[in-house]
């Protein structure tokens, strides 16, 4: 007979977004006139910018000609993208990534789920907690944890990031071999100094350790003193993996593009000892089981790097990054302490209750939709999360119920 994979039985009940949106449409259904203001869920509303319309039409054109029509591109992504990237993302800053180093793909949720599976059953993992749950739940999917017992897995090591040591998890007691991190932190918006991760690269390098470093929201960074990569750090390049996304740099979220930075230094072990560099072994998954972004897609990521590109996204930020300056504050104004929100699309609530039933509260009384934090992890009880992708008004109009609601 055909057997299931049973550890997808112990995923628990639902995921996270998939239950907020369960909860919605409940709502919805039962207040058929009422708006919704959406500040859960981290999806942009901004169109894609100018510069990368342009060219996604130019491109689209180019698969209409036989001269510069495009067939199958190479799985790793198109040169005169990944030159761009190691360009302007990383040799702009110091740090030496070259173009061959970079992987392009349809997002950085998919390469941090799958990435996993280049390790061996019994790797001792180490996750934040509060976590971005795809970090877990592919893990959970591989066979690499217990049951899930009082909202954590057996078998992972969780890294408690809480308001007392700012949000930011220490260096495990015990050994691990691989380990997530994610700065600007989703879901709490905290951000990680040079020293925070050279800490992490040095336990990495002391126990031949790797690090899977998600840099999604880097772009939001506006301190100078703070790192966009880990490959800033000195030896890093030997020991960590770095996700990037395009979805909330450029609002790629519905257009689909992002890369994985594999130095050609990275490696792993054989249970002998023996080092396998980590760069061939994506390089021969990504051949094997993906075909590639599109032509089109790539082009118009490509104009991201273009003068009236950088410039363009660089507002994008800004409107964003004012929102969540706006929730923030009002939210603090109303006796609710918040952490992220700087250098951070995301606004970390302490609510001093249960975070669904808050959750319900504000979706009840005020229209709105937030993030429990408890759907991020036991530490992540009694916050919610609030995300600044939305218009203006939208938000103004959000914390104006919040603030009528909570009277």
């Amino acid at each position: 007979m055909i057997r299931i994979n049973e550890h997808y039985l112990k995923l628990t009940a639902s995921y996270l977004f998939s239950e907020i949106a369960r909860r919605v449409a409940d709502y919805a259904g039962k207040n058929p006139g009422k708006e919704i203001v959406r500040l859960g869920i981290g999806d942009v509303t901004l169109p894609l910018p100018p510069a990368c319309i342009a060219a996604f039409h130019r491109a689209v054109d180019d698969m209409a000609s036989v001269k510069t029509f495009r067939g199958y591109g190479p799985e790793q992504g198109y040169d005169f993208l990944r030159e761009k990237i190691a360009e302007f993302d990383f040799r702009s800053r110091g740090a030496a990534v070259s173009p061959d180093e970079i992987f392009v793909s349809d997002g950085a949720k998919c390469d941090t789920g799958n990435f996993q599976e280049l390790f061996a059953h019994d790797t001792a993992i180490a996750v934040p907690d509060p976590v971005y749950p795809v970090y877990v739940d592919s893990n959970v999917m591989a066979g690499r944890t217990g049951e899930n017992r009082g909202g954590r897995y057996a078998g992972l090591v969780y890294l408690e990031s809480t308001e007392e040591n700012g949000f930011i998890p220490g260096i495990p007691r015990e050994r691990v071999d691989l380990v997530y991190l994610c700065f600007p932190n989703n879901p709490t918006g905290a951000t990680a100094t040079k020293d925070e991760l050279a800490r992490w690269v040095d336990y990495a390098r002391e126990n031949r350790a790797l690090i899977l470093f998600d840099a999604a929201y880097e772009s939001f960074i506006r301190d100078g003193a703070l790192p966009h990569s880990i490959y800033e750090i000195d030896g890093a390049d030997e020991v960590a993996v770095e996700f990037r996304s395009f979805s909330k740099t450029a609002g790629f979220t519905g257009t689909r593009c992002a890369f994985t930075v594999i130095p050609k230094k990275c490696r792993a072990y054989t249970g002998g000892g023996e080092p396998v560099f980590l760069h061939q072994l994506w390089l021969r998954r990504q051949t094997t089981k993906f075909n590639g972004v599109s032509y089109p897609v790539q082009r118009a990521a490509e104009a991201v790097y273009s003068e009236e590109g950088r410039r363009q996204v660089r507002e994008l930020g800004d409107y964003y990054l004012k929102n969540a300056s706006l929730i923030r504050e009002r939210m603090s104004g109303l006796g609710y302490p918040c952490a992220g929100g700087i250098n951070a699309p995301y606004i970390w609530i302490k609510t001093d209750r249960d975070s669904w039933s808050f959750f319900d509260f504000l979706l009840e009384k005020a229209g709105v939709v937030c993030t429990p934090g408890a759907g991020f992890g036991p530490c992540g009880e009694g916050y919610i999360r609030m995300s600044a992708f939305n218009s203006r008004e939208n938000v103004e109009k959000a914390l104006e119920r919040i603030a009528g609601a909570l009277a």
